[in-house]
């Protein structure tokens, strides 16, 4: 049996790629006290506001389990609040608070720095290209994690 060559490792260098984008937004927003847990949350609430938990796992493929330990923690952060969604008083949704909003800048800058650093060397064709076969494993994981009959579109 051969062994594989490490440098055709997708996931290898998935893995590799994970581990150092925790380690930066960990070292760029824990004296936010933003973890490392978290930071995707956030970035979705900053996309669009005043979502429903059961739409963030959806959006962002995490489980329900772990969307309800993020968003506790970013409620005790100060970052957000739950509130009752006014067409559904059955479901809360999730509503960033001014301490959030305060940090939106700074938030924005930190991620373009980290893609910035991941593309420092990349012409505007390999970015697009990175981007889309990135988007289509995503789709591909999304869709074998799920019962779906059409593959999901992930903007």
């Amino acid at each position: 049996m051969a062994v594989e060559d490490k440098s055709k490792s997708i996931g290898r260098l998935i893995s590799i790629l994970h581990r150092h984008t925790q380690i930066y937004f960990r070292r760029e927003l824990g004296p936010y006290g933003i973890g490392k847990g978290q930071f995707i949350f956030l970035a979705a609430l900053f996309e669009r506001d005043g979502v429903s938990q059961e739409y963030l796992s959806n959006r962002l493929l995490i489980d329900k389990g772990v969307t309800a330990r993020a968003i506790q923690k970013l409620e005790e952060a100060g970052y957000v609040i739950r509130e009752v969604d006014p067409d559904d008083k059955r479901v809360n949704v999730i509503c960033l608070t001014k301490k959030a909003l305060e940090l939106r800048t700074i938030f924005k800058e930190v991620a373009e720095r980290w893609t910035n650093m991941l593309t420092s060397d990349f012409s505007e064709e390999e970015k697009e290209l990175a981007l889309m076969l990135l988007r289509r494993m995503a789709e591909n994981v999304a869709y074998l994690r799920t019962d779906m009959r059409t593959r999901p579109k992930i903007d």
